[in-house]
């Protein structure tokens, strides 16, 4: 479901009288607003599409991208982490890497592993605890798809050069820094994005 509701986004001029009435509105922080929203559900709404038609939700896939990126380390530094812990991760970190509680994260790995993507084991470390590693049906699945996914990526940015690419990251990274000001995360809760 879209977050941003409007078939068509207000004129700046209609945002200009709208102003009038509400002095709090900022017509132009209001117009980048929507145009941020409207762009993110068109982001979202292509990589939905593509995830459902090989049968797989954003947050599994994001799970199977944070097992992938912990055993792939090359794969990793591409993907911007400076380290990665090597190997099977248990329910809890994958839960605070993805910035989701710990049972949502059982429910994404209870699907995965019904669909053979993912197995849990005990920690070779600690028996007490289990850990959750890819499959190599898992592994095979991200092989396949994972070239589609990027390409369609690289086409929805072509729009961009190299330079505006750079300047969106940078602007949006402010953005981000201010969400975080406006509504800190609460205590257990990380904060970094899935996949």
């Amino acid at each position: 479901m879209p977050h941003l509701l409007l078939k068509q986004l207000p004129r700046y001029e209609c945002l200009l009288e709208a102003a009038k009435e509400f002095p709090e509105l900022d017509p132009s922080a209001a117009e980048a607003f929507l145009h941020l929203l409207r762009t993110g559900d068109e982001a979202f709404g292509i990589t939905d599409r593509n995830l459902g038609d090989h049968g797989i939700s954003h947050g599994r896939f994001g799970v199977l991208m944070l097992l992938w990126r912990s055993v792939q380390p090359r794969a990793a530094k591409l993907m911007g982490a400076e380290s990665c812990a090597l190997g099977p991760r248990t329910p809890a970190e994958l839960a605070d890497a993805a910035g989701v509680t710990r049972a949502t994260m059982t429910g994404l790995i209870d699907t995965l592993e019904r669909d053979g993507f993912v197995k849990r084991e005990p920690d070779p470390v600690d028996r007490r605890m289990m850990s959750v590693r890819l499959t190599a049906k898992g592994e095979k699945f991200l092989a396949q798809f994972l070239p589609g996914h990027f390409k369609a990526i690289a086409e929805l940015m072509s729009t961009l050069s190299e330079s505006e690419r750079k300047t969106l990251v940078r602007l949006l990274a402010k953005i981000q820094l201010q969400a975080a000001v406006l509504q800190p995360k609460p205590d257990g809760v990380a904060a970094s994005s899935i996949g």
